[in-house]
Parts: structure tokens; C-alpha cells; sequence
């Protein structure tokens, strides 16, 4: 089973992204969960979002993981939340920020002897140049597609079309552009 684990603030498409990987994973005959867990439902609250990922029946319901993967959708999460909680000596990080690799990991004493498995890439600024306003949420699925191989990028950006069929054509080629961005730039 693979599971991620989401940092990101209320408003900024963590439940709509865990959704949309969600959706593409099931069209492939894998079984998938997309949940999320809120602390307050206020837009900029922190909060998490979660998937599961298995061939077989998921069956666990839990909050609790022991992620493969965790997404920090929002920069200063990695600061604050405890970002590597319950991870595996294998679990990897992609973590939106403008800061390098090197200079991120100097900050985040948790991370130093993860720097093998954390991966950079500016989902904010990549939003802001495709979609027009801070949604990293697609971008970071790019990112994903990049570091994890779970699908070739053609296959993943075919999909997230027909998830994203309900809005405007100009909307699907931005967030396309944005994922197309942030698989070429992580780090």
C-alpha cells in the first residue's frame, strides 16, 4: 500500500488534489482513498489531506499513517508542522519552497539526514505563472508523477483532464501547464 500524507492550509486544493490523484489512480483498477482532516474549517487553517493507494481492498479507516510519500503544499508547514511524523526510513518529501535543497534542509533540523529523499520545487510561483493565483495543488501532483514513477506524465495529464473536465477549457490547460512545470523542475 502506498500512502501520502498532505501538509497544506484550508483553500489551498489539498482535498481537491488528493481527490484528483484519487481519481486518476482508480482509473487504472487500483483501489484508492482521498480523505482530509481539519482543524478548524477556516480558509488558511492548517490541515491535512490523505491517500491510500493498493491493489487490493483498503480496509483501514485510521488518520494514523506511516507515509510513503508527504506533500507540503504550503512553505512554512515545513517549519512548523512536524512534517516527518510517523515516517518510514524510506518515506520521501516534496516540499513547495523557494529556497534550494541545501538551504531548506539547514533549516529543518528533522530533514538533515533525509536530504537523499526530500525533493524542492516552487509549486506557489509555478501556480502563480500558470493557473494566475496560488493553488499548488496540481503542481505538487507533477512533482509526484516526477519523483514517484507511479505513471508516465502523459498518462497522468490525460487523466487529470477528465477530472478537471467540469471547468473551462483555459483552466484545464493552465493547471496542465503548471503540472507539466513542476515535474521538469523538482529538485
Amino acid at each position: 500500500m502506498t500512502e501520502i500524507r498532505w501538509h497544506s492550509r484550508a483553500g489551498q486544493g489539498a482535498v481537491t488534489g488528493a481527490k484528483g490523484l484519487g481519481s486518476v489512480v482508480a482509473t487504472t483498477g487500483k483501489q484508492v482513498q482521498a480523505y482530509a482532516l481539519y482543524g478548524s474549517a477556516k480558509r488558511g487553517a492548517a490541515m491535512n489531506a490523505y491517500n491510500r493507494i493498493d491493489d487490493e481492498p483498503i480496509t483501514n479507516q485510521e488518520t494514523k499513517m506511516f507515509p510513503d510519500f508527504v506533500f507540503v503544499i504550503d512553505p512554512a508547514l515545513a517549519f512548523s508542522d512536524d512534517i516527518t511524523k510517523n515516517d518510514k526510513p524510506d518515506t520521501q518529501y516534496i516540499i513547495t519552497t523557494h529556497l534550494s535543497k541545501e538551504d531548506l534542509i539547514a533549516q529543518i533540523p528533522a530533514l538533515q539526514d533525509k536530504a537523499d529523499r526530500t525533493f524542492v520545487v516552487d509549486c506557489m510561483q509555478i501556480s502563480l505563472d500558470t493557473i494566475g493565483r496560488a493553488m499548488p495543488n496540481t503542481p505538487i501532483l507533477g512533482a509526484f508523477m516526477k519523483i514517484s514513477k507511479m505513471y508516465e506524465l502523459d498518462f497522468f495529464l490525460d487523466n487529470m483532464k477528465k477530472v478537471l473536465a467540469k471547468f473551462p477549457q483555459k483552466i484545464i490547460d493552465a493547471n496542465m501547464d503548471a503540472i507539466t512545470r513542476a515535474y521538469n523542475e523538482v529538485k
